[in-house]
């Protein structure tokens, strides 16, 4: 991996496998990488109260859950300022 000069004020990128590849592709990765691990290492059941009901579900369904709405909020803040 070598660190790629051509573009001098464009976004920062890696060289891998002859390919430019942006540093914050690789993070997104990463993230999403972890992510997924973390949600496969947790398939315990547990308990969950929604103000009235009660439900009982497993964890890795609750989190992957959560990873998708956090997403959506996230990408809808993001589209949201990109347009100003």
């Amino acid at each position: 991996m070598a660190k790629n000069a051509s573009h001098a004020y464009g976004p920062p990128t890696v060289t891998v496998k002859g390919r430019d590849v942006r540093l914050r592709t690789i993070g997104v990765v990463l993230l999403a990488a972890l992510a997924i691990w973390f949600i496969a290492a947790n398939t315990d059941s547990v308990t969950i109260r929604l103000w009235v009901p009660t439900v009982t579900l497993p964890l890795w369904s609750v989190l992957t859950v959560t990873l998708l709405v956090g997403t959506a909020i996230g990408l809808l803040i993001a589209h949201r300022r990109a347009r100003r």
